[in-house]
């Protein structure tokens, strides 16, 4: 009998079928983890051994007590700051990643959000609908300063951080960061804080993991180091930011603008964010592509095979 997979974010279609064709799927009714979890029957509920979600998904102790069988979740991402890690390990329940599927994609968008931030190209489209532009020999956009030249500080220079350096040097950008240990291995400076790391730099590019120790690691403190013309991107998660002091921030000048595809309260975004200018916002899409999906589908299958052939899993999350 094949063992019941619980499927509880969108997926490919390919990707769909090929867990179709290995397990019997039991498909999420509700977005929401606790309330997709608690329209199952006892019965159905009682079969699942495996689940497979986005590693933002939500889910509380009390959630995965109701899959009493459940030995095995299985995020799509690198991240898995929504699992209740200490109920998992408690239960002996494996969970496993996909580390750095995504980081190319999600170091793309950083870059993005960065040039649309420090060019202003929101305001640009909006300065283009107003009918203001009649030619270069008329009304233009004030110039604004390049990113040749700027210093580019990474907090947590892991998979999707070493990414962004790489991208940030073929801008011509000055690269330092701050992570748990220094890696000596790498050509950047090291610098021992965030805060230090802040007052160095022009643009802050956060891609740290969601955790105790992360939670608004992006502070008062921090965004005033960055000063007036700095720029905060982050493309990690949003509880590493203290979203009311970073609107605080943009509102009253403490930094000159933002790149930002994750909120601390998602899907919820603060309506001010929508008015400032140089800010650009995405909805959560870093590894949204077709070459990290992939990825990612692949590691998932990769452990769960392995889980059924009875072997350790690929890519194990530490618990």
């Amino acid at each position: 009998m094949q063992p019941s997979l619980l499927l509880a974010s969108r997926v490919s279609e390919s990707f769909h079928q090929r867990l179709r064709a290995r397990f019997g799927v039991i498909e999420a009714a509700s977005a929401d983890f606790d309330a997709a979890v608690a329209a199952l029957t006892p019965e159905l509920a009682g079969d699942i051994r495996i689940v497979v979600a986005f590693g933002s998904t939500r889910m509380p102790a009390a959630s995965l007590a109701r899959l009493p069988r459940l030995e095995l979740i299985c995020c799509l991402g690198s991240g898995y700051d929504g699992i209740d890690l200490d109920h998992a390990r408690q239960r002996g329940i494996v969970v496993t990643n996909s580390p750095a599927a995504n980081a190319a994609s999600v170091a793309d968008l950083a870059m993005g959000l960065l040039i649309s931030s420090v060019r202003n190209l929101p305001a640009a489209r909006q300065y283009l609908e107003a009918g203001r532009w009649q030619g270069n020999a008329g009304e233009r956009m004030p110039p604004v300063r390049g990113l040749g030249g700027r210093r580019l500080g990474i907090c947590g220079l892991g998979a999707i951080g070493l990414n962004v350096a790489k991208r940030a040097a073929a801008f011509d950008m000055e690269v330092g960061y701050h992570g748990r240990t220094a890696r000596p291995e790498h050509p950047y400076p090291y610098f021992e804080s965030i805060l230090r790391l802040a007052e160095w730099a022009d643009v802050l590019v956060v891609c740290l993991r969601a955790d105790a120790a992360t939670y608004h690691a992006i502070d008062a403190a921090v965004l005033r180091a960055l000063g007036p013309q700095g720029f905060l991107v982050n493309v990690s998660r949003g509880t590493t930011v203290d979203e009311q002091v970073l609107l605080e921030a943009l509102k009253n000048g403490w930094i000159a603008g933002a790149g930002l595809d994750v909120y601390e309260h998602e899907p919820a975004i603060p309506a001010e964010l929508f008015r400032l200018a140089h800010v650009t916002l995405t909805p959560h899409i870093g590894g949204a592509t077709l070459e990290a999906a992939q990825e990612q589908e692949a590691c998932v299958l990769a452990n769960i095979e392995a889980y059924a052939a009875g072997q350790p899993p690929r890519t194990p999350v530490p618990l």
